[in-house]
């Protein structure tokens, strides 16, 4: 077991990994908080609210875990908040924007899943993180359930709603491996004990299970990993810089304010 603030080698590759989790869960919980009020059913309005607010809560405390390591005396919210928008560090299958529901519940289901195969690859070697990891995976598999079911509804109406659902799949296929991309110094995360396997394992066992929910539906197509790796979570889209202006747009308004 390590210290709160581990040795400087594995302190800046938690860094980079607390990071990209945390944006990864801040980006997709605000771009999911469009359909508030929008939503296709009523049920989908509570649904979609309570989803996104989950993904916020993750990020939060992810930030707040990253505060701590850091030491550097922000807080959360300023790491949440106070970056532009190529700082962030979230995978590049989150730049697409919100779209239809059939793209949203694509984006999901690829993301949900990939973030399940992510989760468990975290290990006991940095007790804070893995006790963290612990209560989030008991919220994220409600979210996967929750997508699988829209998935299996979409892709078995037939017809339209079919068809955009699997043209979504598609266009989201090359960027979707990016959520597992290898982290920055893995090797020390993984001898620490923070990892329990390498992200390119995790990634095998996230195709298996997409073709597990995916397969029966007939639905098939390929998911290979980024061609390259440092472009996973760089390169931010102008649907993600839309979306920054819109969930920094209060804090920018006054930035000396205590909220």
């Amino acid at each position: 077991m390590i210290s709160t603030r581990p040795v400087p080698g594995v302190r800046a590759a938690l860094e980079d990994l607390l990071l990209s989790m945390a944006d990864d869960e801040f980006v997709i919980g605000f771009s999911d908080s469009e359909w508030t009020g929008i939503a296709p059913i009523l049920e989908e309005d509570v649904a979609m609210s309570s989803i996104a607010q989950d993904e916020l809560g993750h990020a939060r405390a992810l930030y707040e875990l990253l505060a701590e390591v850091r030491g550097d005396g922000r807080d959360a919210d300023a790491i949440a908040y106070d970056r532009e928008p190529d700082e962030y560090r979230h995978a590049r299958l989150l730049d697409h924007g919100r779209g239809d529901w059939a793209m949203t519940m694509a984006r999901r289901l690829l993301y949900d899943t990939a973030d399940a195969a992510r989760l468990a690859s975290i290990g006991e070697g940095w007790s804070p993180l893995a006790e963290l990891v612990d209560k989030i995976r008991r919220e994220e598999r409600y979210h996967v359930m929750h997508v699988t079911a829209w998935a299996d509804r979409l892709a078995r109406a037939g017809g339209e709603a079919r068809q955009r659902f699997v043209a979504a799949l598609e266009a989201l296929a090359a960027d979707a491996p990016t959520v597992l991309s290898t982290p920055v110094g893995e090797a020390a995360l993984l001898e620490a004990g923070i990892l329990s396997r390498p992200m390119a394992m995790a990634a095998d066992a996230w195709r298996a299970e997409m073709a597990a929910i995916l397969g029966p539906l007939d639905i098939t197509f390929t998911l290979d990993a980024p061609i390259d790796p440092g472009a996973a979570r760089s390169g931010h889209s102008d649907d993600f810089r839309w979306l920054w202006g819109e969930f920094t747009s209060v804090r920018r308004s006054d930035p000396g304010a205590t909220w």
